[in-house]
């Protein structure tokens, strides 16, 4: 279907949104789904074509957030692949099953994520003291559990994705020793990675509108570069508030809907 001219310009500017959104904590898809809906996109073809429009977003904050990826680069491949296989995971089941499976779940998983980015440094902190009672150092890369953690969530970005880098964020908050800063430059990378390797297959085996993906993707990479000129300039206690702020709208808005 053609796209006229107020509905292109609401996609770019959506994607423009989301782009920057994405890039200091998430949720961009909340902007952008909701207008391809508007469009009259099928909303299978509307996720599609905005994961597909989406990826230059990501790949444009990871770049934005470079300084604070040096020394992660074991951290990023080890949390990378797992972040893959998660998204391709993820994508095959937006095909295979009815959205109605992880509707009841995602508002509950937000809500759980938004609990531990609120209270997480008070939980790393009980966790350090009980390390040093034990005589043990944290892992550097998290360990299994945030490998099963980030695997599930990538399930989950590569199924739909809403609100996927605050449960990145809350997960790896908790179990890394590093700054949110840092932490929110490693969400960066893996969405991009969850976004690539579902828009690939995406490619191959589902319908998508051409015209909203270049829209979303233009957009999304202008704003995935103001995102991190943001994002960047905030400290750890504001970077939680607008975290925990956006989640709860991704609550309200999944469940009001």
């Amino acid at each position: 279907m053609a796209l006229s001219i107020w509905e292109m310009l609401a996609v770019f500017a959506a994607g423009t949104a989301a782009g920057a959104i994405n890039t200091v904590v998430g949720s961009g898809t909340l902007i952008t789904f909701p207008v391809l809906l508007a469009t009259g996109l099928p909303p299978i073809t509307a996720n599609v074509s905005n994961t597909l429009g989406l990826v230059s977003g990501s790949i444009s904050g990871a770049i934005g957030y470079r300084s604070e990826l040096k020394g992660q680069k074991a951290r990023v491949l080890r949390l990378g692949t797992t972040a893959l296989l998660g998204g391709l995971v993820g994508a095959i089941l937006l095909l295979a099953l009815p959205s109605e499976a992880f509707d009841a779940i995602v508002p509950v998983l937000i809500g759980i994520a938004l609990l531990l980015v609120l209270f997480q440094p008070r939980i790393a902190a009980a966790v350090r003291r009980r390390r040093e009672a034990k005589g043990t150092e944290a892992h550097p890369h998290g360990g299994a559990a945030l490998i099963v953690g980030l695997f599930l969530a990538s399930i989950y970005g590569g199924y739909f994705g809403a609100a996927q880098g605050v449960l990145y964020i809350s997960l790896m908050g908790l179990l890394l020793t590093d700054s949110l800063q840092r932490i929110n430059a490693v969400k960066n990378i893996l969405g991009a990675v969850v976004n690539g390797v579902a828009a690939v297959f995406f490619l191959f085996v589902a319908d998508f509108d051409w015209t909203a993906v270049l829209l979303i993707a233009v957009g999304s990479t202008i704003g995935g570069q103001i995102g991190a000129k943001v994002g960047r300039r905030l400290s750890p206690n504001v970077l939680r508030g607008v975290i925990i702020a956006v989640g709860i709208v991704a609550i309200l808005q999944l469940t009001l809907k």
